[in-house]
């Protein structure tokens, strides 16, 4: 599946219509009291990263899964939200529209 951040992919498409994934993560509690140390001295907080980067892997996985279902043949215009649900957990959503190439 191509995704991409641009509307303009060189080829002729239809518009299928909007593709979204979504997900809720977090860390565990003694994780998270360990990152919550790591704020006292600064620097990365390496498990929120990980969080983090599966979070965007698991909603950009069933964002293709909706294109997919469409008969979608790329995803373009993609673009990805995150919000705080709560201490320690963040909301991770992909979006974008699906295409479908043709041959004009």
């Amino acid at each position: 599946m191509l995704i991409v951040t641009s509307e303009n992919i060189g080829r002729n498409y239809e518009v299928l219509g909007l593709v979204r994934g979504c997900t809720v993560q977090s860390v565990n509690m003694i994780k998270d009291i360990g990152a919550g140390l790591k704020t006292l001295v600064g620097g990365e907080i390496k498990k929120y990263n990980e969080m983090m980067g599966n979070a965007r892997d698991l909603a950009t996985q069933r964002m293709i899964d909706e294109a997919i279902a469409m008969g979608a043949d790329a995803i373009v215009s993609t673009r990805f939200t995150t919000s705080s649900i709560m201490q320690g957990a963040a909301e991770v959503m992909a979006f974008g529209t699906a295409v479908k190439f043709t041959e004009e």
